[in-house]
């Protein structure tokens, strides 16, 4: 009766980890990377959904705002046998594009307006962070597997 609890909630069933680059470029518009799985227990994954999302953070105290944009999606629908003990590797890319703002929009016209937008992105407290997620569907687990990793991406 446990086992069966243990496998329907993910306990000692599949463990997903995404093996990144530290750094991408923007101009290549696109991540490469993989995805490593890994249990205790014989399992089946059907599924794989990969995201890249954009933290986008504005402003200082209580005038702080914050958004999140996703800007690339990506969806394997194979099915993946993972035996006990075993790692196995799933490559896969992830195109995106990058959501500029009014601020990044006026840096790009020239040097001189690029000086003048990083200064007023620092004024405002402008800032972006990165992360991938990915979540994997699991035959018979109520709980999928996920995992999220920061990634820098360069302008």
């Amino acid at each position: 009766m446990l086992g069966k609890v243990k496998k329907w909630l993910g306990i000692e069933g599949v463990k997903l980890e995404l093996v990144l680059p530290e750094e991408v470029d923007a101009a290549a518009q696109e991540i490469y990377g993989s995805i490593r799985f890994q249990s205790l227990n014989p399992q089946t994954v059907t599924g794989i959904k990969i995201v890249l999302i954009e933290k986008y953070t504005r402003g200082r105290g209580k005038e702080r705002l914050i958004d999140e944009y996703e800007l690339g999606v990506t969806e394997l629908h194979q099915t993946i046998d993972v035996p006990v003990e075993e790692a196995v590797e799933i490559p896969f890319r992830l195109p995106f594009s990058l959501v500029r703002s009014n601020i990044e929009e006026f840096g790009q016209k020239n040097l001189f307006f690029g000086g003048l937008a990083k200064a007023a992105k620092a004024l405002r407290g402008v800032r972006s962070e990165f992360r991938v997620e990915a979540e994997a569907h699991v035959v018979g687990v109520a709980l999928n597997p996920f995992d999220r990793k920061a990634i820098a991406i360069r302008l």
